[in-house]
């Protein structure tokens, strides 16, 4: 789905035309131009069924089956476009994931858990809606609650209006992603960095010091490896008040995140509170 979006729409700063968004049903492409109608596809959480759709009326649904592997799944997908008069091309390499196998030639993975992907799905719900309160107060730049399918994160970023240099010998990915000051958040499920979900909480270019600022909750911790604010997914969910446990955590990361760059809080900040 990504992938699809990514090859068939205009690049944009920090690739706002890469994520997808969640749905009230699963994850959403948005629609995408092409030629003089639109195409969207969208990913059911709930029914199991990945329904793209195009505005002259035309749909297909592929069922999401447990044992249905990549490379079955990868060439149904292609043949409903070509069914649809939509003709995309896109690297079928998969990015962001150890010991990659091309989508046309993966056999291996096979198992679709309609349970996993349902409770994650209900996890990114439950995330968005508090984001979505944090998000509303910004009156500067800033993205709408995404999800990045590469590093299958839940994010969301604020912008100074200044612009940033990227990171030395920078590739063109982070070249784009990088190119402007931003505190950003998000949900994430953790890696062999940190096996475990949790909210993170950045901002770049990195503030001297924010390391040692003081962030709520009491279980919100600084990591080296990551050069983040982290937040245990488990410690927000087990917390007296959920809610109010992610929102302390985006409120005093911003905060400390900002005072320590010099953003220009009075330009950018809405209602309070």
């Amino acid at each position: 789905m990504g992938k699809i979006r990514l090859a068939l729409t205009p690049v944009e700063r920090e690739w706002q035309n890469v994520p997808l968004y969640v749905t009230a049903r699963g994850l959403t492409t948005s629609a995408i131009p092409y030629d003089e109608r639109m195409l969207q596809l969208d990913l059911d959480c709930i029914a199991h069924v990945l329904d793209i759709s195009v505005s002259n009326g035309q749909t297909r649904s592929i069922p999401l089956i447990p044992t249905l592997c990549v490379a079955d799944f990868y060439e149904r997908v292609m043949a409903a476009l070509t069914e649809l008069g939509i003709h995309v091309k896109i690297w079928p390499m998969p990015v962001e994931v150890p010991n990659p196998i091309r989508c046309t030639d993966d056999r291996v993975h096979a198992t679709y858990d309609p349970r996993a992907v349902n409770r994650f799905w209900t996890v990114l719900v439950r995330i968005a809606t508090v984001f979505s309160e944090y998000r509303a107060s910004f009156r500067g730049r800033h993205t709408p609650v995404q999800f990045f399918w590469g590093s299958f994160d839940l994010a969301y970023a604020r912008f100074s209006g200044q612009p940033a240099g990227a990171p030395p010998n920078a590739d063109r990915m982070t070249r784009i992603a990088m190119d402007a000051q931003e505190i950003s958040a998000g949900f994430w499920p953790g890696d062999q960095r940190y096996p475990e979900p949790a909210v993170y909480c950045y901002a770049y270019p990195k503030p001297t010091g924010i390391e040692s600022s003081k962030i709520r909750p009491a279980a919100a911790f600084w990591s080296d490896q990551l050069g983040e604010f982290l937040l245990p997914y488990e410690d927000i969910r087990s917390a007296p008040s959920p809610r109010e446990a992610l929102l302390d955590f985006l409120i005093s990361t911003y905060d400390a995140g900002t005072k320590l760059a010099g953003w220009d809080r009075s330009a950018l900040d809405g209602t309070a509170r």
